[in-house]
């Protein structure tokens, strides 16, 4: 779920259940420290995975979080390019435009 993308709702499920949004942010923060993967790394993979789901809120909420851990906009982007042989050209640039949005905003920030 991206809070940037739908506030309002992000907020709105936070309150109303606050144990289960806190126990998913845990459990994502434990599974990206589980294995010898740097952070940098498991927000590029998870990026790829929500690009694969076409899913555009995960998308854009992974590469805010990987430019906040060092990612670059050209790392980001490769990620996404490789991914036109496994999912498809259409679903790629889908995904690549969602995140050269975010990339966009952040740069004009």
């Amino acid at each position: 779920m991206s809070e940037k993308k739908n506030p309002s709702f992000y907020k709105i499920v936070s309150k109303q259940f606050p144990e289960v949004m806190s126990a998913a942010a845990a459990l994502g923060t434990t599974l990206r420290t589980a294995g010898p993967l740097d952070e940098k790394t498991t927000h590029l993979v998870q990026l790829a995975a929500a690009a694969t789901m076409q899913s555009e809120g995960s998308v854009c909420s992974h590469t805010r979080r990987a430019l906040e851990v060092g990612a670059s906009p050209e790392e980001i982007s490769h990620t996404l390019l490789l991914l036109i042989t496994t999912i498809g050209f259409p679903q790629a640039m889908a995904a690549l435009s969602w995140s050269q949005a975010v990339m966009e905003k952040k740069s004009n920030k």
